[in-house]
C-alpha cells in the first residue's frame, strides 16, 4: 500500500504544482500580492513570482510597490533563464524610472541576461568554447556594462561588471582570431590580415594580441609586403619573445601548411584520412634581399606518376615532380 500511497501523493503534488502558475490574484491588495512575490523569490519558485509581478503591474501600475516590483521581475526572469523578457524589462525600468536610485541595478542586469547565458545549459554540461560562437550577445553584454560604469562609476555593481567586462573583451578578441585563422584556410588572406590587425588595434592587453601579431606577420609575408611583415616580426619579439613562431635566434617561423580536412577525415570525425593540405602556402623561410631580389624557398612536393607512366617504364605519360622553386623579382 505504501507505494501506491507515494505514487499519489507524487502526482497530486505535480498537479498542485503545474496549477500553482494559474492562481487567480484579482482582487488581491498590493501589499498582498507584492508579499507573495518576494516570498515566491525566496524558494525560488520564478513562474509563479513572474505571474504575480505581473498581476501587481496590471492592477496597480502606479501603485508603492510599483517600482520595486519591476526591479523584482527583472530578477524573476532572469533566474528563469528568460534573457530576452529579463532585458526587455530592464529596458522597460530605466524609461520609466530614469532618476531612480536603483537605475545602475537595472543596467547591471541587463548586462547579466546576456552574460549569463552561455553558463547555462550548453555552457555548463557541454565542452564548448564561447569565443567560437555567434558575439552578438557578448558585445551588448560589453556594451551594457560600459553603460553602467560610465554612468555609475561609484555603483556597488561598478567593479564587478568592470571585471566581467575584461573576460568579455578576453571573449571577443578570441573571436575575431577564430575568424582570422578561418580565412587563412580559405586562403582569404587580406581578410584573416584585416581581422589580425582589428585585434591588435582594438582589444590591447588581451592574451589573443600575440597571435594576432603572428597572423599580420605571416599574412605579409603571404602578401609579399615585406617592410610591414619585419615590422610586425620585431613588436612580435620585443613584445613576446617566447610566441611559438618564433625561433631561440628571433626568427620567424612561417606555417608551410594549412589545415584542409579531407572528406575522408571529415565523415570519420578525424580517424581516417587526413587535415592537412599537401600543397604548401608559404615559403620555409622568411624572403631575404639579396641584390634587388627576394628569393623564396619551397618545401619539395611531389606529384605522383601517372599510370600510363607507370604501364610504359616511364617511356609515355607524366613522370612526375620532385621539386619546385620559384623566384620572383622585387
Amino acid at each position: 500500500m505504501k507505494k501506491p500511497a507515494t505514487l499519489f501523493l507524487f502526482i497530486a503534488g505535480t498537479f498542485l504544482a503545474s496549477c500553482s502558475s494559474d492562481e487567480d490574484f484579482s482582487g488581491s491588495g498590493e501589499e498582498f500580492l507584492y508579499n507573495e512575490g518576494v516570498q515566491s523569490l525566496n524558494v525560488s519558485n520564478w513562474p509563479r513570482a513572474i505571474q504575480i509581478f505581473q498581476q501587481l503591474e496590471a492592477q496597480f501600475p502606479f501603485g508603492q510597490f510599483a517600482e520595486q516590483s519591476q526591479l523584482e521581475l527583472i530578477y524573476a526572469y532572469y533566474s528563469n533563464s528568460e534573457p530576452e523578457a529579463a532585458r526587455a524589462s530592464a529596458d522597460r525600468f530605466i524609461r520609466l524610472y530614469p532618476d531612480s536610485e536603483s537605475l545602475d541595478y537595472a543596467f547591471y542586469m541587463k548586462g547579466m541576461a546576456y552574460y549569463s547565458e552561455d553558463a547555462r545549459i550548453l555552457g555548463r554540461y557541454l565542452p564548448t568554447d564561447p569565443s567560437k560562437r555567434d558575439p552578438g550577445k557578448a558585445r551588448e553584454s560589453f556594451s551594457d556594462f560600459a553603460q553602467l560604469i560610465n554612468q555609475f562609476p561609484n555603483s556597488q555593481y561598478a567593479a564587478d561588471a568592470r571585471a566581467r567586462m575584461v573576460y568579455l573583451k578576453n571573449l571577443l578578441a578570441d573571436y575575431e582570431v577564430h575568424v582570422a585563422e578561418f580565412y587563412i584556410q580559405r586562403q582569404a588572406f587580406l581578410s584573416s590580415l584585416n581581422r589580425a590587425r582589428y585585434v591588435v588595434e582594438n582589444f590591447q592587453g588581451t592574451p589573443a594580441v600575440p597571435r594576432a601579431l603572428e597572423i599580420m606577420a605571416e599574412m605579409y609575408l603571404r602578401l609579399g609586403l615585406n617592410d610591414l611583415a619585419d615590422q610586425t616580426i620585431e613588436i612580435l619579439v620585443l613584445n613576446y619573445p617566447y610566441s611559438p613562431q618564433l625561433t631561440e635566434d628571433g626568427d620567424f617561423i612561417v606555417s608551410t601548411q594549412i589545415t584542409d580536412p579531407s572528406f575522408l577525415y571529415s565523415i570519420s570525425f578525424g580517424m581516417l584520412g587526413s587535415n592537412k593540405s599537401d600543397a604548401p602556402l608559404a615559403p620555409t623561410q622568411r624572403p631575404q634581399r639579396l641584390d634587388g631580389q627576394v628569393e623564396f624557398t619551397i618545401p619539395e612536393t611531389e606529384r605522383p606518376r601517372s599510370l600510363l607512366n607507370v604501364i610504359t617504364l616511364g617511356v609515355l605519360g607524366d613522370p612526375g615532380t620532385e621539386a619546385e622553386s620559384e623566384e620572383t623579382q622585387q
